[in-house]
């Protein structure tokens, strides 16, 4: 049965909080974006692979519910899975976690899009990178 797996793990800076003291919502997003090219790597979709194949990756939809705050010092990671693949397209799941108190911070869910770079027109995933996102799918929905 498919876990979630680490793709990203750092912490908040002061310069990452806004007037509020709290982390802004800018760099959950920006932790995420890491997290997803972690994710993606992880399925095949490297750089490498994205420019040797003339390929690109794009997100068309993104979804983030903030459950704590986070503030400076913080130490957080993000554990991430696989919720759809698809011929064209994919579908996950991030959810960020304050180390300290294993709370969550935050979780998304995204769809991301597997195109042809220069006809910027979406095309299938190869075959194996298919494969490997289907073995990584989570066999239930995260909570959001």
């Amino acid at each position: 049965m498919p876990e979630l797996i680490l793709t990203y793990r750092g912490v908040v800076y002061p310069w990452q909080c806004d007037h509020m003291g709290h982390m802004n919502v800018m760099w959950y997003v920006s932790k995420f974006d890491e997290a997803t090219w972690q994710l993606l790597g992880t399925l095949g979709l490297t750089p490498a692979y994205l420019r040797a194949q003339n390929r690109a990756a794009v997100a068309a939809d993104q979804h983030i519910t903030y459950k704590r705050e986070l503030v400076a010092g913080d130490t957080v990671s993000v554990w991430s899975g696989v919720l759809e693949m698809r011929s064209k397209s994919i579908r996950f799941y991030h959810q960020m976690r304050n180390d300290v108190t294993s709370e969550v911070a935050a979780a998304t869910i995204l769809i991301g899009v597997h195109l042809d770079a220069g006809t910027r027109k979406p095309c299938p995933f190869p075959d194996e990178i298919a494969e490997r996102g289907r073995q990584m799918t989570l066999d239930h929905e995260p909570e959001m």
